[in-house]
């Protein structure tokens, strides 16, 4: 297991509750079944307390950007920390003899309950709904560039976590929570059935009231000079009427596009993303899903006979044009496993989800 904390300099949290972690186990002696490493991501961005210096830690994991790291010219503040994480990472996945989890630990500017997001394969659903927090689905698919879906794409169990407010010490105690339980729930740790149901409490208690999966539906992106400015008192999953007023940048007002669930409101200097709106998914929904992919190894070779969609140029993508394929086309492409790669009007590109009910031969990176 890997776990990375601190990727975002002023998300200090997960690096206290890592240094709690692994002190115990030198402490008490506790046994480890495998490979446990903590990484502080940004060590540079973490000791002046912001988010990053030049460029965003968890949104430079782009094919390009990584392939781009062999170059000395590649000289921004974050740029010799991504390469000794990438070394770091690849030492360990390389040498690995069994399944990898990365677990990448964050908190929020605004008040939130703890909760986890994945790239929605079943072998990261399986892990994630082992946790008694909510579950959001469909992040991944809105930014560029994040550390989970880079390494999610090649095989590994991969969950991030979003622990509380920043600078709440709740927050440090929800991440050490968090990170007991995946230990055990990977195997890496024995089992101690009375600690895990105080930890899984105290979760489940930190959480309660917010439904069990949702998924988002919406980014606000914004730059340094929309002048964005997010209206005070919005918590993670506070409802948010269609057309209200959530935010003001120097065009004027900032409405919310549809109804449904705040996440992620900007509270903090920096950031691209000025908020998300996310909504409720039904179980059944998940259960139908995971049954047809599990038993069905749906959209081999006959996906782009459908009415509306036809390969990309590189026979890997699909294209979906919306004005034939009208009712719901992004849900039934999550039914069935794909992942949004991107929308541009009346056309939406999905590609298949690697790796989505069972991990490579061999784990390289």
């Amino acid at each position: 297991m890997i776990v990375m904390a601190g990727i975002h300099g002023n998300e200090p949290a997960g690096v206290l509750a890592s240094e709690r972690v692994l002190a115990r186990i030198d402490g008490e002696g506790i046994e480890v079944r495998g490979n446990f490493i903590a990484i502080a991501g940004n060590l540079k961005a973490l000791s002046e307390r912001t988010r990053y210096v030049d460029t965003d830690l968890n949104r430079a994991w782009t094919l390009g950007r990584v392939a781009a790291l062999d170059d000395p010219a590649l000289d921004d503040a974050e740029a010799a920390e991504q390469r000794e994480v990438l070394h770091l990472i690849r030492e360990q996945v390389n040498n690995a003899s069994g399944e990898v989890y990365f677990l990448d630990l964050h908190t929020t500017s605004a008040a939130s309950c703890p909760f986890v997001t994945v790239g929605d394969t079943l072998r990261n659903r399986e892990f994630a709904r082992s946790f008694p927090l909510p579950l959001i689905l469909g992040l991944e698919e809105q930014v560029d560039g994040a550390l989970l879906e880079y390494l999610n794409n090649f095989g590994l169990i991969t969950m991030g976590a979003e622990a509380g407010q920043h600078d709440s010490d709740g927050s440090v105690d929800c991440a050490e929570a968090l990170l007991w339980l995946a230990l055990r729930r990977a195997g890496l740790v024995p089992s101690d059935p009375a600690e895990e149901r105080v930890f899984a409490e105290l979760l489940r208690e930190a959480s309660r009231g917010v439904p069990p999966v949702v998924e988002v539906r919406h980014r606000h992106p914004v730059n340094d000079d929309d002048e964005f400015r997010m209206q005070p008192g919005y918590d993670n999953f506070a409802p948010v009427g269609q057309d209200e007023v959530v935010a003001h940048d120097r065009r004027g007002d900032v409405r919310s596009p549809e109804s449904g669930l705040m996440l992620l409101p900007l509270y903090q200097g920096k950031g691209d993303d000025g908020f998300f709106i996310a909504r409720p998914v039904h179980m059944l929904w998940l259960r139908l899903s995971g049954l047809i992919r599990r038993h069905r190894r749906p959209g081999r070779g006959f996906m782009h006979w459908l009415p509306g969609v036809h390969r990309g140029e590189d026979r890997v993508e699909l294209i979906v044009d919306k004005h034939v394929a009208r009712w719901f086309p992004l849900e039934f492409f999550h039914l069935l496993g794909y992942r949004k790669r991107r929308e541009d009007g009346d056309t939406l590109v999905v590609t298949r989800r690697a790796f989505d009910y069972e991990g490579p031969e061999k784990l390289r990176i």
